[in-house]
């Protein structure tokens, strides 16, 4: 489906796409924990919470400041699937969905285990990190589609009908694939989230996403990335909410001063293809990474999902140093989002030298196992 990375990378390069990676995978992560508290909540609700301005610092859910939701969860092991798919690749036996499926049962055990199992030997380092474990409020969608061991694929998907944002949500990390060209990293998301998402509208909005991160961890514009996002889905079945939901999150920066409810309107009702167009606009009229995020989460529907898909496309285009230092001490997980973040670059990077025909580090292999 893809290609590894033939190129010689220079100091200069690796470290800027490192920070592109952690930024994407922070910023993600801070904007649904900044929109957490408020999911769900009204416009009204959540000034009268918070003053007139809405939510504007981290605040306090499932008991403390800086949670993360199943979103950032998910997230993560996408990026445990696709190291592993990589690391597969010298084996013979590489189809990425798969690899991605199996990594999201394992993110399903924790929602169903008091904690790591040291039994399964095959888990890898991520599935025994015990934070994980905290069941929070995942969607119906994500219980059923992981419920058992069939895969859904775009021929037979599971939840056809189902168009939330939770496949798009946990979808940056495909864009983050080096030497994968953008149709095939579109393709791979859109397999991946027809695992969860059966309806067009949510699995074309998650590979949408993905090919967007795509082109900022590549240095293009935001407006750039979403026009190449268009080209790509125009071939697509389906793709007409899609496209309209970007074509009116561009056409909206031009309607004057962002507010909540211009980000509602482009939400409707919190559908894949609404809240992309929702993010996308918040990335683009946001002053900075903080001014973006709160334009993202104060306004009623899925805030923790806006967060999520506005963070990562914040944290692509720009790096980790632009992402809010006061709120990255609290977050939730930061610890092993960094981890992860760093050992997937390197993956990206270095992957003949950790486990290529002429290197193998065997703790590498213990880490991101082959089976």
């Amino acid at each position: 489906m893809g290609a590894a990375a033939g190129a010689v990378w220079g100091r200069a390069e690796q470290q800027d796409f490192r920070s592109r990676v952690r930024g994407t995978l922070l910023g993600a992560a801070l904007g649904d924990a900044l929109g957490a508290p408020v999911d769900g909540l009204g416009s009204d609700e959540i000034r009268e919470a918070y003053g007139a301005e809405g939510l504007v610092d981290l605040a306090v859910g499932y008991g403390r400041r800086g949670a993360v939701t199943h979103l950032t969860q998910l997230t993560l092991f996408s990026v445990d699937g696709l190291i592993r798919a990589q690391v597969r690749r010298d084996t013979g036996a590489w189809h990425p969905p798969t690899d991605l499926h199996r990594a999201y049962l394992r993110w399903a055990a924790t929602q169903r285990d008091w904690g790591p199992d040291e039994r399964r030997k095959d888990d890898g380092w991520l599935a025994r990190e015990e934070w994980l474990y905290a069941r929070r409020d995942p969607a119906r969608s994500l219980l059923v589609g992981f419920g058992d061991e069939a895969m859904g694929t775009l021929d037979a998907p599971k939840n056809p009908g189902e168009t939330g944002p939770e496949a798009a949500a946990r979808s940056a990390p495909f864009g983050l694939l080096v030497g994968w060209e953008p149709q095939l990293v579109v393709q791979l998301a859109v397999e991946c989230a027809a695992q969860t998402h059966g309806h067009p509208a949510a699995y074309l909005s998650a590979g949408a996403y993905a090919v967007i991160v795509h082109s900022l961890a590549r240095g293009e514009s935001l407006d750039g990335a979403v026009q190449r996002a268009l080209s790509l889905l125009a071939a697509r079945p389906g793709h007409q909410p899609v496209s309209d939901s970007l074509q009116h999150a561009l056409g909206a920066v031009r309607q004057g001063m962002p507010s909540p409810s211009r980000v509602e309107q482009l939400a409707g009702d919190g559908t894949a293809d609404g809240l992309l167009a929702a993010s996308v606009y918040c990335a683009l009229v946001g002053e900075d990474v903080r001014h973006g995020l709160c334009l993202a989460v104060n306004q009623a529907g899925p805030s923790a999902a806006a967060g999520a898909l506005t963070g990562g496309l914040l944290g692509a285009l720009h790096g980790e140093t632009a992402l809010p230092p006061a709120w990255l001490a609290e977050l939730e997980g930061r610890p092993t989002i960094l981890e992860l973040a760093d050992d997937f670059a390197m993956e990206m990077t270095q992957a003949p030298a950790l486990h290529g025909p002429t290197g193998s580090a065997p703790g590498w292999i213990a880490r991101y196992p082959r089976a």
